[in-house]
């Protein structure tokens, strides 16, 4: 006798319609956005520990998901039956594709200030938590917190003193 593998219970942290079966789900066959492994396991470990936070949005209107096809990819990973899911009117193929692009390109255009994720991760890097639940592999936390690395013993300058200093550029001659 074989025993039966129950997929795993992930607890839902967020607001939705309903759970979903996996596998009634539709991906958008027009997304652009691809996925890669790396980032869907680290999606699924992070769900896996911190449960849904965020729905699988689908259309009413085409029944595809139009936003969440890395969580859709993380579910299939992780075995589960069902997902959150929050379905939503679009007036129009149009109004759907426009959500599903800028849906993945307003997070591209952020910007973050390296310096204040630099002190945050710092804070953040007691040793109680698995700091893979931020995003960031090893090395890229590793590069990060020694790239802004000021060392202690860096002398304060003489403001006085450079005011006093010019400057003139050798190519154009502009002084300073």
């Amino acid at each position: 006798m074989t025993k039966k593998i129950e997929p795993p219970k992930i607890e839902t942290q967020c607001s939705h319609d309903r759970a979903c079966p996996v596998q009634e789900l539709k991906p958008n066959p027009a997304n652009p956005n691809t996925h890669p492994p790396e980032q869907i396991n680290l999606l699924a470990k992070i769900i896996r520990l911190q449960g849904w936070r965020s729905p699988i949005v689908v259309s009413n209107r085409s029944g595809f998901i139009v936003a969440g096809h890395g969580r859709y990819e993380a579910a299939l990973i992780l075995g589960v039956e069902s997902v959150p899911v929050n379905f939503q009117d679009f007036a129009s193929e149009a109004d759907e594709l426009a959500h599903l692009v800028a849906d993945n390109r307003l997070a591209e255009i952020a910007e973050m200030d390296r310096v204040s994720l630099k002190e945050l991760l710092s804070e953040m890097d007691t040793g109680a938590l698995d700091m893979d639940l931020t995003g960031f592999t090893q090395t890229e936390l590793e590069t990060l917190m020694t790239q802004f690395h000021v060392p202690d013993d860096n002398e304060q300058l003489d403001e006085d003193e450079m005011r006093k200093t010019s400057h003139e550029c050798p190519k154009c001659g502009f002084k300073w």
